[in-house]
């Protein structure tokens, strides 16, 4: 199964939930991550906070989602559209679930307040990753309602 981590800049959520999930993943499960409009790179505090964790930090990008590997089989967008962003939508046949996360990229203030907004970000993405990975997905692969009911409670945990 292939999950697609969607964004707009695709420089820090998006990154920080691919990384992690294919940290944390079984086998047959892969996440990549697009942006609709990238950056062009990957935030340096994205990558060093992935580094902290023990997450290898080697091959991501900041791309688009018009040159996608393989098509997805899930599609969580992670902008966080209570704060007025816009969400891409994707189009295609994928099961789409929203898990709204604030942009850290948009931090402003000391360096501790603005690494602490990255890593507020990335806690509760690795919370809904640990979540999501704790269902029973030989099931969930073959119930897409239930699997599209599960990703959307996931997307309002909080850690």
């Amino acid at each position: 199964m292939n999950v697609l981590f969607l964004c707009t800049g695709n420089s820090c959520r998006s990154i920080l939930a691919e990384a992690t999930f294919n940290h944390l993943a079984p086998k047959g499960w892969r996440a990549m991550s697009a942006g609709s409009q990238p950056t062009g790179q990957v935030h340096p505090r994205s990558l060093a906070l992935l580094a902290r964790e023990g997450i290898a930090t080697e091959g991501y990008s900041s791309k688009s989602w018009d040159g996608l590997p393989v098509v997805p089989d899930i599609v969580i967008t992670v902008c966080a559209s209570a704060a007025g962003e816009t969400c891409p939508a994707y189009l295609g046949p994928a099961i789409r679930s929203h898990w709204g996360v604030d942009d850290p990229a948009k931090a402003t203030g000391t360096d501790a307040q603005i690494d602490a907004a990255f890593d507020r970000a990335y806690r509760i993405l690795r919370a809904r990753i640990e979540a999501f990975l704790a269902l029973p997905l030989d099931e969930l692969k073959v119930d897409r309602e239930r699997l599209k009911r599960e990703l959307d409670r996931i997307g309002s945990l909080l850690p």
